[in-house]
């Protein structure tokens, strides 16, 4: 889902270079909120994508619900996830402001890299943002667990080599990204109690792709990225030629360790872990 980037074009090449990172932390937080076993719990993958975060956790867990708004990503997922082991899992098209299901369904939502995808006003102050966690407010159960992964932006500008190459690209996406105080504050507001934000700082959410100093010449490997979405043509333009010619120099490989040196420390992404607040109005 997202108001920006064509989903339709990027689910062929989506996987290539994508890779669920973070489920460690995502199956503690699940753990931390449980009932009971992980095996008897029903989970929501809101904005699932083409299923890759549904499709590591579906040993874990009892049930899981996944949706996304967008027609061919559910086509990948469709295919990812008719295949066993695990529980069943059940596709929806639908969005997170408006969540086809009913009060405290849930005993744990996970939102994975979707939130900048709504089509979003940060000097309203997010009313979209504001919907959709009051959306996965509403179909959790008391106590249960909303795992939010979502870059800070501090990692959007120094967890990733090329954000060198296209700093107005990432000056946009850092205005949707709704940054850490303001997210633990947004949850809050939810019905939502932030119990921690977790960030696994080796995790490369782009796998050994993430390392190709030549990748961002090939519109396929750029797609795995929703941040090239967002870089005009003049500033592709330059960064693309930069990438030749420090490729022509042989100092390409130094130009992504350097630009890539405050990653290990910083990571890529972070998972805010928050509770449903048991007697809490549901709804935003």
């Amino acid at each position: 889902m997202s108001a920006y980037e064509d989903y339709t074009a990027v689910s062929a090449d989506y996987d290539r270079t994508r890779v669920p990172i973070g489920v460690e932390i995502i199956l503690g937080c699940l753990a931390a909120a449980a009932g009971g076993p992980l095996a008897s719990m029903r989970v929501l993958d809101a904005g699932c994508g083409t299923g890759s975060y549904a499709a590591a956790l579906r040993p874990h867990v009892g049930a899981i619900d996944a949706v996304d708004i967008n027609p061919s990503m559910l086509e990948v997922a469709r295919a990812k996830l008719g295949r066993p082991p695990g529980c069943p899992v059940a596709l929806h098209e639908a969005g997170i402001e408006a969540l086809p299901f009913e009060d405290a369904r849930f005993d744990a939502v996970m939102v994975n890299q979707v939130l900048h995808h709504l089509p979003d006003s940060p000097r309203e102050g997010r009313p979209a943002l504001r919907r959709g966690l009051g959306e996965i407010a509403r179909v959790l159960r008391p106590g249960g667990a909303a795992i939010v992964n979502i870059c800070s932006h501090e990692q959007l500008r120094s967890g990733w080599w090329y954000a060198a190459l296209v700093p107005d690209a990432v000056e946009a996406m850092r205005a949707r990204h709704a940054d850490t105080g303001v997210l633990i504050r947004l949850l809050a507001e939810a019905g939502l109690d932030p119990r921690g934000r977790f960030v696994s700082s080796e995790a490369l959410m782009r796998g050994d792709a993430y390392f190709d100093g030549r990748g961002p010449l090939d519109p396929a490997w750029r797609r795995g990225d929703s941040l090239w979405s967002a870089v005009a043509e003049a500033e592709l333009a330059r960064a693309l030629g930069t990438v030749r010619a420090l490729d022509a120099a042989g100092t390409l490989d130094a130009f992504v360790s350097e630009h890539d040196r405050r990653r290990p420390s910083i990571g890529q992404t972070g998972f805010h872990f928050a509770v449903r607040v048991p007697g809490a109005d549901r709804g935003a």
